[in-house]
């Protein structure tokens, strides 16, 4: 009997003595293929599909593929389809290097101060230093930014090994762990939401955060959610970030912070790394600020120009900000490459 040939043992006995030529890369057409594939997703629906995340992590380790092969060029070119789908307005590499840029695109503020620092990198390369080491811890923060990291606060409590279902029922079986509810990066489902709904109202006097980050929700799954989300007297930051939300959510969430009786405490709700939620409503920051006046760290949007004057005064207003995560911003400034450590 015959055995099986591969395409690479034919490839082999076709050529013995030939030394394999160099792999031909398709970046462009790789880069076009992952945005084609958010796009088509985003079509079906924002229930359909992968959430954005995995799309952007990947263009961010074939970014630093490119610049450790030389390939700044292509690396930047990949940069800026990474920037478009982060949406960061501008495509000009001017407003993107630059003093107002790093105000764009409030909704999260670390990831935008992450690609100003890695645009510097690839188009103002420095001779001195260990410049690649320096991209290549970028790229790491970046993509630890991007992605489901939780896993490694829930490891103390024994939960990391576990799979994602007995990891929910573990948590929702006690009582909140330092008066947070942290789901973040378990996969829920409408099922799996009607127990979080049970259990937020039956512990919610007990719950200060909720961390729902890369769970996989959707527009109508946070709806689901937001009657008794709203209601949680002691609440003051919600995550929602890494999933499938859109623009369209932010409509349901303002109108909800209008009314002074719903989230009556909380200071913050993170809506990054989602499809389409690239800058927050002025209003929806004004019902955050009526909550909390002593903070007087919540970030503006610049709406009428970025002049000199109106960039003065988002800078005071977003230095000093902190993540959800704890992690302090600092806007992104002319010859600056510090970034929010992580």
């Amino acid at each position: 009997m015959g055995t099986r040939q591969t395409k690479g043992s034919l490839a082999e006995r076709a050529s013995p003595g030939a030394a394999p030529g160099p792999r031909r890369e398709r970046p462009d057409f790789w880069a076009s293929l992952l945005l084609r594939a958010g796009d088509k997703a985003g079509r079906a629906g924002a229930g359909a599909g992968l959430p954005p995340y995995h799309r952007r992590v990947g263009m961010v380790q074939e970014l630093l593929r490119m610049v450790r092969q030389g390939r700044r060029e292509e690396a930047g070119t990949l940069l800026q389809h990474l920037r478009q789908d982060l949406g960061m307005e501008s495509t000009s590499l001017d407003d993107v290097l630059y003093r107002y840029a790093s105000f764009r695109n409030l909704v999260d503020p670390i990831t935008h101060d992450l690609v100003i620092s890695l645009a510097r990198y690839i188009h103002c390369p420095k001779p001195e230093g260990d410049a690649l080491g320096a991209m290549e811890k970028l790229c790491r923060q970046l993509t630890y930014h991007l992605s489901p990291h939780s896993q490694w606060r829930r490891h103390h409590r024994g939960l990391v090994k576990r799979k994602p279902q007995a990891c929910l029922k573990a948590i929702l079986a006690g009582s909140p762990t330092d008066s947070t509810v942290d789901l973040s990066g378990i996969p829920l489902s409408p099922r799996d939401l009607e127990r979080v709904t049970n259990y937020l109202q039956r512990c919610g006097e007990q719950v200060d955060s909720v961390e729902l980050g890369f769970t996989g929700l959707t527009d109508d799954m946070v709806l689901q959610l937001l009657p008794v989300l709203s209601t949680l007297p002691r609440l003051t930051t919600l995550a929602l970030n890494g999933n499938r939300l859109t623009r369209a959510l932010l409509r349901d969430l303002t109108d909800a912070l209008k009314d002074p009786s719903k989230f009556p405490s909380v200071t913050w709700i993170d809506l990054g790394n989602n499809v389409d939620i690239f800058s927050l409503p002025q209003t929806f920051l004004l019902s955050l600020r009526k909550r909390s006046p002593k903070q007087g760290h919540l970030p503006t949007i610049l709406e009428l120009g970025e002049g000199p004057g109106a960039g003065e005064e988002v800078r005071e207003e977003t230095v000093g900000q902190e993540d959800p995560g704890g992690e302090p911003v600092t806007p992104a400034k002319e010859g600056s490459e510090s970034v929010a450590q992580t």
